[in-house]
């Protein structure tokens, strides 16, 4: 018996090696730069739809490679205009991102990896297992689905990236970076990297490795405690990246980009929304150049904690503006479809695993 040669996979190759396979195959290099564009700046995903490439080639290319494009399984909207939708792989795992529109930008919110490992206690997507990391294009795939949701919902183009999704985008690096540089790339996406943000739960190492690459989009922390003790009770990540690791690799990324750092903190109702909590954070300001994003807790299923009080939230703010720091409180958007910041789950994974 022979084995069934299985293709390649042509969203891994570089342009230097797509000429490589072009010339392997009896074709002109400069296919290779045809291919890309379609592949990369009009995010084609069928060969027949190459049209400026011959019909064997078309079908050369169909018989060596494959495209292993994500597809949109269901969309849902939200009452306040947030789109949820669950795409689903080759592998037919499946994965969740959200549009969500505003009056003055339109923001896709992807995924880094299929579940999570972090099982931080308040976000859904911890009560998940981690099947795999996702690959480069995968995280593509999503912006531009994404992008033409916009587009077709509202008229206007994606303006903002947010990699909030599920998942902890830097226990997935190289893939992570390696989407954003299609993104950003001239023969990509063409987005600015000052509209990306990519936030992680905190590893320590990894934000010192961002320094090393000296990356320009922007860093967010899910910070939600500035203390020690707390974080460890809804974050068990903090066990291995305390605080002190966290500013210690923080200060060493912004001398290395000169990049300010926005921390993301949740206030939980009797938890961490005391004025002892707000000085804690304030100190921890003290480390960099920074801005403090407050956002609503949305319930989930799995978890007791409950969204601190309305006016605890804004003496919260309050106290933090006093003290000079740039605080926004983020509203939340999509909560009755499950769209919100920590609500991204796929349900019936979730509910086979509790």
């Amino acid at each position: 018996m022979f084995a069934v040669k299985s293709k390649i996979d042509i969203r891994k190759l570089t342009l230097e090696q797509l000429r490589d396979h072009m010339v392997a195959m009896g074709q002109q290099a400069f296919r290779a730069k045809q291919i890309y564009e379609w592949i990369w700046q009009k995010s084609c995903t069928d060969f027949d739809e190459m049209s400026n490439l011959s019909k064997p080639l078309r079908d050369a290319l169909k018989q060596t490679f494959i495209i292993n494009a994500v597809k949109v399984r269901r969309a849902q909207r939200s009452a306040d205009n947030t789109i949820k939708s669950s795409f689903v792989l080759h592998d037919d795992n499946i994965i969740e991102g959200v549009l969500i529109p505003a009056p003055d930008r339109m923001t896709a919110c992807v995924s880094s990896q299929v579940g999570c490992s972090l099982t931080c206690k308040f976000c859904a997507t911890g009560y998940m297992d981690r099947k795999r990391n996702l690959q480069a294009d995968e995280i593509y795939d999503q912006v531009v689905l994404i992008g033409k949701q916009a587009q077709e919902n509202y008229g206007v183009p994606l303006t903002n990236i947010v990699y909030m999704g599920m998942g902890e985008p830097l226990l997935n690096y190289a893939n992570v970076l390696a989407s954003i540089a299609r993104i950003t790339a001239a023969d990509g996406l063409n987005m600015a990297s000052k509209r990306i943000t990519v936030s992680t739960a905190g590893i320590a190492k990894m934000i010192k490795k961002l320094g090393d690459d000296q990356v320009r989009f922007n860093l967010a922390l899910s910070l939600h405690a500035a203390n020690d003790r707390k974080r460890n009770e809804i974050m068990p990540i903090n066990e291995q990246n305390s605080l002190r690791a966290l500013a210690d690799a923080l200060k060493y990324y912004y001398a290395k980009t000169k990049n300010a750092v926005t921390y993301e903190y949740i206030v939980f109702n009797g938890f961490n929304d005391e004025l002892t909590d707000a000085q804690e954070l304030v100190a921890f300001c003290k480390h960099l150049p920074c801005k403090v994003n407050i956002i609503e807790y949305n319930p989930i299923a799995f978890a007791d904690f409950e969204n601190a009080q309305e006016d605890k939230i804004e003496q919260f703010a309050d106290f933090l503006r006093q003290k000079g720091i740039i605080t926004n409180i983020r509203r939340s958007r999509g909560k009755d479809i499950d769209a919100a910041c920590g609500q991204l789950a796929i349900k019936e994974t979730v509910e086979s695993a509790t």
